[in-house]
């Protein structure tokens, strides 16, 4: 070995002395637990200052954009808009509280939620939102607005945490966990049941935001209803679960925003082929029974074009599409129907700001995670 060689082998035996001390020491609790504080520190600092839903806009954060398909990367049914600082959200289906608690969203900013109706994948959360914002600085009972029906779906979530009420309060303390706002409180509306499907009702009317909900067609299931967030000029609409269906369209004229449910007939169809393949009639017979009442994404871009929306956003994928590779089978031809410019793929996290008085429509995406 000639001596440049071996010069050569021991500055490279230094360097990896060095960076295996290095990776040692990163390794280490004590840099690893400087680390964690640094960031603690920085995210709840961060929490604690947020500002950027205080204003007079209207927001509309996607919480959850799955059907009750998992999908690693999306909650189930979940829409929140925010107007003048104070959250509603649009069902609370599994998952959706933890992606709020990643996006760092402030707990007792939430004013109210809204129910579409009552399958599983759309109020399977309503317990955590319940405790979370309870634990997190309401005061007040939390209240739940739905058709007839919601009464039980309520009294139903309030009886299985009531015992656990009464652990929080004795553990933290009245100053931390009220007894008297851990409940949730029923806000029952008559629409969602009639046999023409076209009804309408201002459910809410409060400083300056008024929230109507609309009938829509998802049978076997009533009551079942989209609903209209009006505020400072601009609007969102939530379509519910249901078909291409004409009080949709009526409801969400001139609107700002219509997030629509979206299920892909030929992926279903598939999986309903596959399951019948693979001797499975149970699931088969789902997947070819659920054809009936959703809506393709290319019905979602006909009734955005028959409203005049200025922007459609798809939600409650079935199936998710759970890569992009599957876009475009997924979202077959609604380019041909709607310009391209004119929707969007929601996702958990996408954030869309209307300011007041503006016809600016800005979208954006929520952090996620305490620690990044």
């Amino acid at each position: 070995m000639t001596r440049q060689s071996r010069i050569l082998l021991a500055v490279l035996i230094v360097l990896v002395a060095i960076g295996g001390g290095v990776a040692l020491a990163l390794r280490s609790p004590a840099v690893i637990g400087y680390y964690f504080e640094r960031q603690a520190r920085a995210r709840f600092a961060e929490f604690s200052s947020r500002s950027d839903f205080g204003d007079d806009g209207l927001h509309v954060i996607l919480c959850g954009t799955a059907s009750p398909l998992p999908d690693a990367n999306r909650a189930k049914a979940c829409t929140m808009v925010v107007a003048g600082g104070r959250a509603y959200v649009v069902d609370t289906g599994p998952e959706s509280w933890k992606q709020l608690a990643l996006m760092l969203f402030p707990a007792d900013r939430i004013a109210g939620v809204f129910l579409t109706h009552f399958h599983s994948d759309h109020i399977g959360d309503l317990g955590e939102f319940r405790l979370q914002t309870w634990v997190g600085g309401r005061r007040q009972p939390l209240p739940v607005y739905g058709g007839p029906g919601v009464d039980k779906v309520v009294d139903g979530f309030n009886l299985a945490y009531s015992l656990d009420d009464r652990y929080r309060a004795a553990h933290h303390g009245p100053e931390v966990a009220p007894l008297d706002a851990a409940p949730l409180v029923a806000k029952p509306f008559s629409v969602g049941m009639s046999d023409t499907r076209d009804r309408a009702e201002v459910v809410l009317d409060d400083n300056g935001l008024k929230v109507t909900a609309f009938e829509v067609y998802h049978e076997p299931v009533r009551p079942a209803v989209g609903y209209r967030f009006d505020y400072k000029g601009r609007s969102v609409v939530v379509s519910g679960d249901t078909i291409k269906w004409r009080n949709v369209v009526a409801n969400a004229k001139g609107a700002d925003v219509l997030v629509h449910e979206a299920q892909s007939q030929h992926m279903r169809q598939i999986l309903s082929d596959a399951a019948q393949a693979a001797g499975n009639k149970t699931v088969a017979k789902i997947f070819a029974d659920i054809e009936s009442y959703h809506s393709s994404p290319v019905d979602a871009a006909e009734a955005a074009n028959e409203a005049g929306v200025k922007l459609l956003v798809f939600t409650h994928f079935t199936p998710p599409p759970v890569s992009s590779l599957l876009n475009p089978l997924f979202f077959d031809k609604v380019a041909d129907v709607r310009p391209q410019s004119g929707w969007v793929i929601g996702f958990d996290g996408l954030r869309i700001d209307l300011p007041a008085n503006s016809d600016a429509i800005i979208q954006g995406k929520m952090p996620l995670g305490l620690l990044r």
